[in-house]
Order: structure tokens, then sequence, then C-alpha cells
């Protein structure tokens, strides 16, 4: 599977058409909806219940399910079914900078390092999900058991899925377009409670693409909980989890939403799987396609949007040649002004560079000379000095004093010098020679 390019959501919502069944395996029931995704909206055409399936005849409850399949005008398709979360593990996959067209051998070449399970035969399947890819991995043995019930109730299938994979793919379908930036900060949290209780929550954030767990908990801690996950706010509010799907235009009262979300989400990931994929773990010889004739009618509107939007895109090539060309020439009429524009900007800044040069030298000379000044002022008689070589940066002093060693605290003290050392004391008699070196302090 390759990631799909992202529609604007105009354009997915037109080419939101096609039909799916999703059932829910549930822990002694089977939960089924049949729904129709359109343009307009999605109706979903009805609602069943399988009870006890595990301890029936296969061919008993298979013939219930192609009866309401039937009654749905849905004969023709195949499930989408909706694994246990016990039995798939889940795993996200970076995959930033990874073509398309290879995300699947990334996955591949480290699908090993992803599950428990050792040397087992595993079954595995991916859908996108941003820069990530979202991995399901079940054991080959589990999924086969699967397989053999529904090959013996007569069912065929198109899809095993797990409930992030559908969740994520049905919110695509215009449900949480509005919910992810809601709160402000670019995500958002879901919850319901499961049949037997427990919480179920499901979420997406700019940190983690997709969050889908189940806790024992108390709602108020889940949402704690699935909120640090994401990396949202902790003030952030969970919406229920049939608030991010997209709202059923028409809905029996059977099919409560607040207590069988999940089986709504499969059958709206098997209704337009292109627009919004859900990683499939049945192996590819297992899948039962759905009628390809169903598929028409979306075929000659993909084909007329197609056209519409060549059309488009011809149509918008040639708008900015002609602006190109435009520019062009009105680049070529201004060119000559920037030239000299350039040109008188270079001389100004050597005129301002000679300019500063002509300072420096001019203040030289005062600088000399008052640190001329301040020397006679700090070294007054009876010291004396022989040799005084002024550099730019630095001074050197030879000369007598009757005490030297006082002479390196005094030039200290003097803004016009700093960091002074002595390179040379000899006494001779009552008077000690000295040579220092001081370092001129930078005159504002």
């Amino acid at each position: 599977m390759s990631a799909p390019v992202p529609l604007p959501t105009d354009l997915r919502k037109l080419l939101a058409f096609g039909s799916g069944i999703g059932i829910e395996i549930g822990a002694s029931d089977l939960e089924v909806v049949a729904a129709r995704v359109r343009p307009s909206g999605v109706h979903v055409v009805g609602r069943l219940t399988i009870a006890n399936y595990a301890a029936r005849p296969a061919a008993e409850w298979g013939a219930e399910y192609l009866r309401f399949a039937k009654a749905a005008g849905m004969s023709h398709l195949s499930a989408t079914v909706l694994l246990p979360r016990r039995d798939v593990i889940v795993r996200h996959v970076a995959l930033a900078g990874v073509a398309g067209k290879d995300r699947e051998g990334a996955i591949r070449f480290q699908l090993d390092t992803l599950h428990p399970y050792g040397d087992a035969d595993v079954c595995w399947g991916w859908s996108p999900a941003g820069d990530t890819a979202l991995v399901g991995i079940a054991r080959r043995e589990t999924v086969e058991r699967y397989i053999q019930l529904f090959v013996e109730a007569g069912i065929p299938v198109l899809s095993f899925t797990f409930s992030a994979a559908a969740l994520h793919a049905a919110v695509r379908l215009n449900g949480a377009a509005g919910k992810s930036h809601a709160n402000g900060n670019g995500g958002f949290l879901a919850m319901t409670f499961t049949p037997t209780g427990a919480v179920e929550v499901y979420g997406e954030s700019p940190s983690r693409p997709v969050f889908s767990a189940e806790f024992d908990l108390a709602p108020e801690r889940a949402a704690a909980l699935a909120l640090a996950e994401l990396r949202l706010p902790p003030e952030t509010r969970p919406w229920k989890l049939e608030e991010v799907l997209p709202a059923p235009g028409v809905n029996p009262v059977e099919n409560d939403l607040s207590r069988n979300a999940l089986p709504y989400a499969t059958a709206l990931a098997g209704a337009c799987p292109r627009l919004a994929p859900a990683a499939n773990v049945l192996p590819a010889e297992h899948r039962r396609s759905s009628s390809r004739a169903y598929f028409i009618p979306s075929v000659v509107l993909a084909g007329v949007l197609l056209l519409a939007v060549g059309a488009l895109v011809v149509y918008s090539s040639y708008a900015d040649r002609r602006y190109l060309k435009k520019l062009e020439a009105e680049i070529a009429r201004i060119e000559p002004q920037a030239r000299r524009a350039a040109a008188l900007d270079r001389e100004i800044a050597g005129a301002r560079a000679r300019a500063r040069l002509l300072d420096q030298f001019r203040s030289q000379t005062k600088a000399d000379l008052d640190t001329l000044n301040e020397l006679t002022r700090l070294l007054p008689p009876p010291v004396w000095t022989s040799s005084i070589n002024l550099t730019r940066d630095s001074v050197r002093i030879v000369g007598e004093a009757p005490q030297a060693a006082p002479l390196l605290k005094v030039l200290d003290s003097s803004p016009f010098f700093q960091n002074s050392e002595f390179q040379q004391v000899t006494r001779s008699g009552n008077a000690e020679s000295f040579q220092i070196r001081t370092t001129r302090r930078p005159r504002p």
C-alpha cells in the first residue's frame, strides 16, 4: 500500500462514494452495521446483533447475516471485520523522508522487531498516519481461525482491521475535520464505553498522529492518561467518540452510536478504502473483493473530476506563464536603475570608509598627547623616565624611582592604562631602575 495523496476537503467530500458492511467481533456477539457513503452524507442502512455466535453453528448465524445483507441491498459486498483488541498488536513506525513506494519495504525490513511473537508466523497490515505508519500485527494461527470461521458461515470478507486503523480511516471522511483544531492545539481526544464497561479512547495530535487504547479506569483518569500520551494540555475537552465520526444523515433507532461506534466506523472504513485506507491484516489470497461494477459511478465521477482538475491545471499553467513574461519585462525595465543604485551604494560605502580612516589618523595624535600628559601626571618627581615608547595598544616606560613597586598600581588606577607589569627592575644605590610595559585602554 502506498501513501495516498492528501486531497482538499471539498474534493474528498465529492469523492466520498461507496458502501460498506462492518462487523465487530465481540466477546460473545457480532455487531454488524451496513452504511452507504455519498457526497450528501452517510446513510446507515441497518444494524444487526448476532448473539452468541461462538456457541452456534456457523452456517446458522451466517444465514442470519446474509438475510440482513440482502435486505440492506448489499449482498454483493464483502465485509470489513474488526478484530478484537487482544488479538492485534499495534505499532507506530516513523517514515519521515521515506518515499511512498518504499514505505511497505521499510516496514517489512523491521517487522521482526515490532512484535513479541518470535519466530511464529504473523499476518500484518499498515496504513499511513501522517509521517508515520500505523502497523497491525496478529498471529497467523489467530487470523486463520477467524478466516475459517467466516468461510464456514459463508460470509465474504475483504479486510481484517483493528480499532485504531478503523477509527483513523473513519474520521478522515470529514468526521473530525473541525474537532482537531477546536481546542486550538491541533489535536483531539474522544472517548466511549465498551460493552464490558471499559473506557475506549481515541485521539490524534501533532506529537502522536494516532492513539487508541482501552482503560479499565474511571473516565476522568483514562482521559488524563490519554492526554498525557498525546502531549495535549490537561484542560483539553474530551469528545464523545460518536462526535468525531461523520454524523449519519439517516440512522436507525437501534444503531446507538454512543454504545456501538466501532462497527459504524468499521463500515465507513470499508465503504471508502481509497479515500481513507485502514490497515488490513488479512492475507491477500483470502480477500474477497466486492463487485467491481458497483464502483462504476465512482469511476465516472472521478473521471469527470479529473478532467475538471486537468483543465484547471492547464489554465493555471497558462496564466503563470503570462504573468512570468510580464514580470520579466518589468525586471528588464528596472534593472539599469537597480545597477546604478548598487554602484552608488558602493561609492558611498567607499567614501565613508575613507572618512573613518582620516578620522582615526586625526585622533591618534591627540590620543598620544593625552597619554603622555597622563604619564606626566602619574609619575611626578622624584620619579623620572629615560624612555617612553608608545604603540597603538601599549606603552613601554624606562626610568628610575625610589620605589618602583607602587608604580604598577598607580598606572592601573588610571583610565588610560591596564594590565601593567615589570619587564625589569634593578636597584642601584637609593634608586631602582625599572622597565614597565602597560596596555592602553580603549578610548571612547
